[in-house]
């Protein structure tokens, strides 16, 4: 008696049956590329071969700290970025100015970029709490992201005036309360405008700059994204923000997986600061995203939507808001080589909020 159900007796004679396959060589066919501004000198890309890329045919693979370099030499070594140069985005206040803090405490040459005409007396007590004699130094630069053409010239221009240009901080956003169905078509394109796009250049201008300069380290870009990009906050009314941050944290993924494992020769400068040619590594790209961080930007909403600010402190497992300085530690990382195998990641500091 045949015991096998219908099913089992069909697929039977299948599982008696040899399947030939023939893989056929794939051929990718790209347009030439047609740059107006900028004409980009050949690179080394990996992988070359469509199939069975080799890794130690990656450009990058010896571009890797010596093992016990630094290990036991200096205090927190991997953190030092004396004589390194930064530029934070939306550096004139709230975190983007902590940010650009942390990078001038840990010896970085730092300017930071926005969009007002002058800096506000937050900017002013930063100064001040720079020490004297420190190696690091905090610079402003009037620059409104959305202007492009602008944008791109003002980093090469900073990149060019040291020869070298290590790490930028993407942090200009904006933010707008508004129901779905209220929004406009025009409130859409500003705010994707600055949050997307300017997000956008800022890094391929200074992707640009970097391996155009080059240094033996390579550079490091972080594009502050927001775990608002992971989930739909509650009680906060904010579409075309929480989906521009989900794009940029998608950005991030893909300008690392172009730029990480480039390998160009620059004029820059190497290790101990000496001038010429240099083999220039690649630029990690990453995300860092904050969870409810008490800037302006998010003291507006507060006065927005009442009740927001104790709503949100309990949604997350510290019960409280973040402060702009705790964010301090983690673009350090970020921006030194103690993160010189991170790339295409997203750091979310965000008291516990999305794990439940």
């Amino acid at each position: 008696m045949n015991t096998l159900r219908p099913a089992a007796r069909f697929l039977l004679p299948l599982a008696r049956t040899t399947i030939t396959t023939v893989h056929k060589p794939l051929l990718v066919t790209r347009r030439p590329r047609h740059h107006h501004l900028h004409t980009t000198p050949p690179d080394q890309t990996w992988p070359q071969s469509p199939t069975s890329p080799e890794p130690r045919a990656h450009p990058n693979a010896e571009g890797k700290p010596a093992p016990g370099e630094n290990i036991g030499a200096k205090r927190f070594a991997d953190f030092d970025l004396a004589g390194k140069v930064f530029i934070v985005t939306g550096g004139a206040q709230g975190l983007g100015l902590a940010m650009a803090e942390a990078l001038v405490e840990a010896g970085g040459k730092v300017y930071a970029l926005d969009r007002s005409p002058h800096p506000n007396s937050e900017w002013t007590t930063a100064l001040s709490r720079i020490p004297p004699g420190s190696h690091g130094s905090l610079h402003y630069r009037q620059q409104d992201v959305s202007d492009t053409a602008t944008l791109d010239t003002t980093i090469s221009s900073i990149a060019s005036a040291h020869s070298r240009l290590d790490g930028v901080v993407a942090a200009a956003g904006v933010q707008q309360v508004t129901k779905a169905l209220d929004y406009t078509a025009s409130d859409v394109a500003r705010m994707l405008e600055v949050n997307y796009t300017g997000v956008f250049m800022t890094a391929q201008a200074a992707a640009r700059a970097m391996f155009e300069h080059g240094t033996s380290e390579g550079g490091s870009i972080v594009l502050v994204a927001s775990m608002s990009g992971l989930v739909a906050n509650k009680g906060l009314v904010c579409p075309v923000y929480n989906s521009s941050k989900a794009a940029v944290i998608q950005l991030a993924r893909n300008l690392a997986m172009e730029w990480s494992p480039v390998r160009r020769k620059g004029k820059g400068k190497g290790k101990g600061g000496k001038g010429g040619e240099v083999e220039g590594g690649g630029v990690r790209v990453n995300c860092l995203s904050p969870g409810h961080v008490l800037t302006p930007m998010v003291r507006k909403n507060f006065e927005e939507v009442p009740g927001l600010r104790e709503m949100l402190e309990g949604e997350n497992m510290m019960g409280r808001l973040a402060e702009t300085g705790e964010f301090k530690g983690a673009v350090l990382f970020l921006m030194s080589r103690a993160s010189s195998f991170m790339t295409g990641g997203n750091l979310v500091i965000d008291g516990g909020h999305t794990a439940w």
